[in-house]
């Protein structure tokens, strides 16, 4: 089957998770600082990806809850189509309504602090997204 990769695009940090083999459970990858450029960014992703087989890229589209697209959706369709100039496997964007939400309520719940939160808000968004995908 192969793993799935899942990134939460943003403009300042990009949340990374994986599958396992059997695309079943998500895990984080954690998260990286976006470069200067969409290709310099690009590059360090795929060297973080590199020891893995990955089969299909998901990056968390944003749409709102009335169906319209986020202030984002230009930049993360942009690097969507910049990336699969440079990968083999499937690029495909995933509705990502709430995922941060989400991820930032539930580790608001479990007692950790804002600054430790803005560290990994984004990997936790990410692993969301990509459970939706591997629960679909």
């Amino acid at each position: 089957m192969g793993r799935v990769a899942c990134i939460d695009y943003g403009i300042k940090r990009i949340g990374l998770a994986i599958s396992d083999e059997n695309r079943i459970i998500a895990s984080s990858l954690g998260v990286l600082q976006a470069q200067k450029t969409s290709s310099e960014t690009i590059e360090l992703l795929l060297k973080t990806l590199s020891p893995y087989e990955i089969n299909l890229i998901l990056i968390g589209n944003p749409i709102h809850l009335n169906g319209k697209v986020g202030f984002l959706a230009d930049e993360v369709e942009h690097f969507a189509n910049l990336l699969r100039t440079h990968v083999s496997c499937e690029v495909r964007l995933w509705d990502e309504r709430l995922s941060t939400s989400v991820a930032e309520r539930s580790l608001k719940e479990g007692g950790m602090s804002r600054k430790k939160r803005s560290k990994v808000v984004d990997a936790v968004a990410a692993i969301i997204i990509l459970q939706s995908f591997l629960g679909y």
